[in-house]
């Protein structure tokens, strides 16, 4: 159900109000707005019942008719949406070597954005408080104040246990395991904040408002430094019992393989991550093999240098993001045999080389897929590119901002 994603972390208590709940996710993620009528053939309530929530609802300035649009019978209609102005929030993408902010009104259109070069082997506290400055630096771009924003949301590259807001033994973060993530931040800005993987957010992202929008059973692939997944079930992101469903970086593809950052050998994140490709680069390099990655100093050599070369025709670059690609396939066949989901969109600063590395994908998930998993899956790139995880956040704050109002809750 398209809601289902947004309710996961409210209490029982709160079903009293689940309808109100239900409506302001609709009337949010529907495209151009959403009348009365509608709500109600969807929700199963009557007009007056309908009517009595939206009031209530217009009546905290949260939601607002929109311009009459004609329907299909040839009568107008009075569609409603969410008030853009009703407030703010941030959504942050805390990523292993790069930190990207966004502010947003209530309809998630982005005021002000800023990525900067980061690293998230640093000192917890160092790397909260370069997110500090920046989000400060942003609000004042964007003419606000701290105290003017509803909710944050917060995306960080290791799992997550979101009862208590902290990461659990992080592969590719030394120093967080246990570091009250969320309690730290909260403290610091005054304001609702909610933690999660960033793969997670990426899937929340691409759902809402990318490539995944008709999709109910999504993977989103994060291939950045490290290899994650966020899952998304029947329109409801799936966590497995301790956070850490979606570790699809330390499958085991090659039990010889390379070591890997999590202790083991052969990860698939040790053979077709960001690190794992600038290594193999590096290693083509250094035996004098021909490549315009040989124009580049050694230790400049990253994926991204890979991808572009790849993408100017050089051959050994296209090889190692080609075989990258083979290996990255041959975990997401598990997946889809297991998961069996109508799309997979692979994100991340490596998959914006485009069909140079998803088409190796494709090829290997058709041939190690059960012909029945794989009859309607789609993979493709993330329609928000870089913006997949720092979108789902601004998504995960907006819900926690929204659904305070329904709540009663609202800060401001």
């Amino acid at each position: 159900m398209l809601v289902n994603a947004y309710f996961q972390h409210f209490s029982k208590k709160n079903v009293r109000n689940i309808n109100k709940h239900v409506i302001l996710s609709l009337i949010q993620f529907t495209s151009g707005g959403i009348a009365r009528a509608e709500l109600a053939r969807q929700l199963g309530l009557s007009r007056s019942a309908i009517t009595t929530i939206i009031n209530d609802l217009m009546e905290t300035g949260t939601i607002r008719e929109s311009a009459k649009k004609t329907g299909t019978s040839g009568r107008p209609r009075t569609l409603l949406e969410i008030t853009p102005e009703a407030g703010f929030v941030a959504g942050i993408d805390m990523g292993a070597k790069h930190l990207r902010i966004a502010i947003s009104n209530f309809r998630a259109q982005v005021l002000s954005e800023k990525e900067i070069p980061f690293d998230i082997s640093k000192d917890p506290n160092l790397c909260i408080q370069q997110a500090d400055e920046l989000l400060k630096e942003l609000l004042t771009e964007a003419g606000l104040k701290l105290t003017q924003l509803e909710a944050i949301g917060f995306g960080v590259p290791g799992p997550i246990s979101s009862d208590v807001g902290m990461v659990i033994a992080p592969p590719i973060m030394p120093g967080w395991d246990q570091f009250p993530i969320r309690k730290t931040l909260e403290d610091m800005w005054g304001l609702p904040v909610s933690v999660n993987n960033d793969a997670e957010l990426g899937a929340l992202g691409e759902w809402a408002y990318g490539a995944g929008r008709d999709a109910s059973d999504l993977a989103y692939i994060k291939v950045g430094t490290g290899i994650g997944a966020g899952l998304l079930i029947d329109g409801r992101i799936y966590r497995g019992s301790t956070g850490s469903a979606g570790e699809i970086g330390h499958l085991t593809i090659n039990i010889e393989g390379p070591l890997c950052t999590c202790g083991n050998r052969g990860c698939l994140e040790a053979l077709s991550g960001g690190d794992a490709i600038a290594r193999q680069a590096r290693e083509a390099v250094k035996k004098k093999t021909y490549t315009r990655l040989a124009n580049i100093p050694l230790d400049e050599v990253s994926a991204k240098s890979v991808a572009r070369a790849a993408q100017r025709g050089d051959l050994i670059s296209q090889k190692i993001m080609e075989k990258a690609g083979e290996n990255l396939g041959i975990a997401l066949a598990g997946l889809v045999n297991i998961f069996n989901p109508d799309m997979i969109v692979v994100g991340g600063g490596v998959a914006q080389i485009g069909d140079l590395f998803l088409e190796p994908i494709r090829k290997t998930v058709k041939e190690r897929s059960l012909p029945a998993a794989t009859t309607n899956v789609r993979i493709t790139a993330a329609l928000l590119g870089k913006r997949s995880s720092s979108t789902g956040a601004i998504v995960q704050a907006l819900s926690v901002a929204l659904h305070a109002v329904a709540e009663g809750k609202k800060k401001t």
